[in-house]
């Protein structure tokens, strides 16, 4: 069911520094909450053991990625650890006119790009209970090299430092905690008056008739 444009979704940019947790958080919160997607990203980066096509990310070379920049289909792109990383500016608003709230992954470059095109956006960021834990995490993943963890580590700090620009803000200490505070952010959003007022307008107004 289309909804009408007074009654678009509201677009979410999740943030954290690799190994905190960001994606194993968000399928969670999609799994619970069913007015919430997930824009998949264009990337140029290798598939990596278990990952799928379209589901993951839209694997791209990088002449096809550059295309699309040129072209505009971008809301956000930017270079991560030599790889490049874009969001789709269709699927984004399609989905925002179907009513449904739209999340992306991305980090604080594209977070900039996208407040300053779509300043309603709301934005979490998440963050690791110590520098301890973050390496812990990414050792434990043993999908990079020593070399690539701490590469990761030392852009963790500068992505870190960057938290006050967001809205909200998680310490995922506790899985199912930190989960718990990400949906309440999800749902709070859409008790907000103005957004009740969208989404169940006929019964407010047989209320007050």
């Amino acid at each position: 069911m289309t909804a009408t444009p007074d009654a678009r979704g509201i677009l979410y940019i999740v943030s954290a520094p690799s190994g905190a947790g960001k994606s194993s958080l968000v399928n969670a919160l999609i799994k619970r909450l069913p007015f919430v997607f997930l824009s998949i990203s264009h990337t140029t980066r290798p598939m990596r053991p278990g990952e799928t096509q379209g589901e993951h990310y839209h694997f791209v070379d990088t002449a096809a990625f550059e295309q699309q920049v040129e072209r505009g289909d971008f809301l956000e792109h930017a270079q991560v650890f030599d790889n490049y990383y874009g969001t789709s500016r269709s699927y984004v608003e399609r989905q925002l006119d179907q009513g449904h709230d739209v999340i992306l992954e991305i980090d604080w470059q594209g977070a900039e790009q996208v407040r300053a095109q779509m300043s309603e956006a709301q934005s979490v960021f998440i963050l690791p209970p110590s520098l301890e834990a973050l390496q812990e995490r990414l050792q434990k993943r043993a999908q990079d090299s020593e070399e690539v963890i701490a590469r990761r580590m030392r852009d963790a700090r500068s992505e870190m430092s960057h938290f006050a620009e967001y809205d909200y803000l998680i310490i995922n200490d506790d899985f199912y905690k930190a989960l718990d505070e990400l949906c309440a952010i999800f749902t709070a959003q859409r008790m907000r008056t103005p957004m009740q007022q969208r989404l169940r307008g006929d019964l407010l107004q047989s209320l007050m008739a």
